[in-house]
């Protein structure tokens, strides 16, 4: 039942109340903004297609706080409108047994994406708009936004390419209350919000944010909206209802004493309670709560893929386009399948892709911090997304959006080339060699590096239908499918990826190479030379670096000479993975010599790069003649 605007306004009453009771049980919280915020919230809440009793319907409304850290208010909306329990989140707020956390946290009811690193929200509000648009569905969302976090960069890029794509179904509060945690707004950056998003084309309404039927006034002129996106910039009052709070910046982000709640309830005509929710904190566990993540389960089919044959010479990259291509031919007409680029369409290889499924093509132009979050967002709004764009791009430059798609519990497939050196000439700014050790810490997030096409085509239709966060990395060059012992293509028609195994490419006793990626054809020249000359080596292909199959581990490394070679600064990568492994696992080489790259690499043609490094066939075979004698 919705509500009028006589009740909404005596609900924020209990609503400010209640921020201030669970900031005050926490002793911690941003109470504040909380209440410059909760009309807004309310308001929101009571007019969106949402509905406690069906709170994952696929056609909701989708709400995102991009100021996470006004969960206090959204929380406590979220409770007097009926989706939570409002005793729940008084006691339970940034307790570490409760799903409360400080910032909204993806999982509870009504909350669409875990938020707080500012600047993130309005990307992830373009992306869920977008998937509206591509899934044919008349969902509106709603994102609120800050007037601190409108400095950030990537709120620039969201709003532009909000406007570029027309999203009529986008609509931006943004609580305007000249404060942030060092004090004024306007005396800390500059920024000009309202004028920014005309000159990005929006719809903009300025509003007084705790007048109840403005708000409401300027949501239906928002929500009627035919061209672009709109922005309700809403003039409000830190603290709102709380004379000794009102305006002043100390209260951004501190909760109030048992003294001055005592006093500010009494001004907002509130019983004082708070004893009996401290009494009922100090009974909560320490055991955490686990949030639910509603994902969207995609059946997607995969085909029965591409065999490269015997003689070909194939960049793994191609493999990706013709395998995203035939995805998108193939799921056409149960969902979209989308790829998100940064202006590198030729060197991502997705001419194909757009040209089979001209709809799907997202370019989203240089803005990677963008693109990973609008990626993210696709990926569980019922859409098959991927992340297309180099590796220095789309792993280290935008760490934390990537973090932040794993807290989520996306479902985005990201695939970066040019990794290693293989982009030579381009120099050191440009080789990613940190694509282990970035990805390593990410808790749900896996790492496939496949070897040649045939790999790379089964690798991609895998992560198509593999449910989570799924990084595969490829190199620029051609490679020759790779051949078996007989000279036959090892991976054939018969292979099937699994997660975690290995690959026994050459096998031999003396020695045990462990490579992965385009460094795999390197060991496998070298050992194929060293042959000729009576010397056997195993090769074993490693395609996911950060999961090892630890029986086949022992099998091949046990009082083995061993050693790893890789495109990867030889800190973070596969060498430090395995080390961590064998001493988990208690298992001992006769010795262990890692092989990779030392420091960064300067400019020049990637096989130059390698033999400088050492990394070539010729120094690889010399090496292992070395630790062969010394045995």
């Amino acid at each position: 039942m919705k509500k009028s605007l006589i009740e909404l306004k005596d609900l924020a009453r209990i609503a400010r109340g209640d921020i201030l009771k669970m900031t005050t049980v926490a002793d911690s919280g941003h109470p504040g903004g909380s209440m410059s915020s909760i009309d807004m919230y309310l308001s929101v809440l009571n007019r969106a297609n949402l509905f406690p009793d069906n709170p994952y319907d696929p056609d909701r409304d989708r709400i995102i706080v991009s100021h996470g850290h006004t969960s206090p208010g959204y929380y406590v909306a979220l409770a007097r409108m009926g989706f939570v329990n409002i005793e729940d989140v008084i006691t339970g707020f940034r307790h570490v047994g409760s799903v409360y956390e400080g910032h909204v946290t993806r999982g509870i009811p009504g909350v669409e994406w875990s938020t707080g690193n500012l600047g993130q929200g309005l990307s992830a509000g373009v992306g869920m708009a977008l998937a509206a648009k591509l899934t044919n569905k008349n969902y509106k969302v709603y994102v609120f936004s800050s007037d601190g976090e409108s400095a950030k960069g990537q709120i620039a890029e969201a709003r532009r390419t909000a406007r570029k794509e027309n999203l009529n179904n986008l609509i931006v509060l943004l609580d305007y209350n000249d404060i942030q945690i060092s004090g004024r707004a306007r005396d800390i950056l500059y920024v000009n919000i309202a004028a920014e998003y005309r000159a990005a084309g929006w719809n903009v309404i300025e509003i007084d944010g705790h007048d109840l039927k403005q708000i409401n006034d300027a949501l239906e002129i928002a929500e009627n909206q035919k061209i672009g996106p709109s922005v309700i910039v809403a003039k409000t009052i830190i603290g709102k209802g709380v004379s000794f709070m009102e305006n002043t910046p100390s209260y951004h982000g501190k909760a109030l004493s048992l003294e001055e709640l005592d006093k500010a309830l009494k001004e907002l005509g509130l019983e004082n309670d708070v004893h009996k929710y401290i009494e009922k904190r100090k009974q909560l566990s320490l055991k955490r709560e686990e949030n639910n993540y509603p994902n969207i389960e995609l059946d997607v089919e995969v085909g029965e893929g591409k065999n490269y044959k015997k003689g070909e010479k194939v960049a793994n990259r191609n493999a990706f386009g013709n395998a995203i291509a035939d995805l998108a031919v193939l799921n056409k007409d149960k969902f979209p399948v989308v790829a998100v680029d940064c202006d590198l369409k030729p060197s991502v290889k997705l001419e194909k892709f757009e040209k089979v499924n001209p709809d799907g093509y997202i370019q989203i132009g240089i803005e990677e911090h963008n693109a990973a979050t609008i990626a993210g967002a696709l990926s569980i709004s019922g859409v098959l997304t991927f992340f297309a764009d180099f590796g220095v791009f789309g792993l280290d430059e935008v760490f934390n959006q990537q973090r932040l798609n794993d807290i989520n519990r996306t479902n985005l497939k990201t695939v970066v080339t040019h990794c290693g050196t293989d982009v030579g000439e381009d120099g050191k700014t440009h080789h990613e060699i940190n694509y282990i050790g970035i990805v390593r810490n990410y808790y749900h997030t896996k790492l496939i590096v496949p070897c040649d096409a045939n790999q790379t085509d089964k690798v991609v239709r895998y992560a198509a239908k593999t449910p989570g966060n799924i990084i595969i990395a490829v190199g620029r060059s051609n490679l020759p499918v790779l051949l078996d012992e007989e000279g036959e293509v090892f991976y054939d028609e018969n292979y099937e990826f699994r997660y975690g195994e290995v690959d026994l490419l050459r096998k031999g006793e003396e020695l045990t190479i462990l490579t992965y990626g385009s460094f795999t054809h390197i060991a496998v020249e070298a050992s194929d030379i060293l042959r000729k000359d009576g010397i056997k080596i195993s090769v074993i292909g490693v395609p996911s670096p950060l999961c090892f199959d630890i029986k086949s581990f022992r099998k091949y490394i046990e009082g083995k000479i061993v050693l790893t070679l890789e495109d990867h600064n030889v800190n973070s990568g596969l060498a430090n993975e395995l080390s961590r492994a064998m001493i988990e696992n208690s298992i001992y080489p006769k010795s262990f010599q890692p092989l990779g790259l030392k420091d960064y690499a300067p400019s020049g043609t990637n096989k130059d790069i390698l033999k400088l490094s050492g990394l070539d066939v010729d120094s690889l075979i010399i090496k292992i003649k070395d630790l062969i004698v010394k045995k």
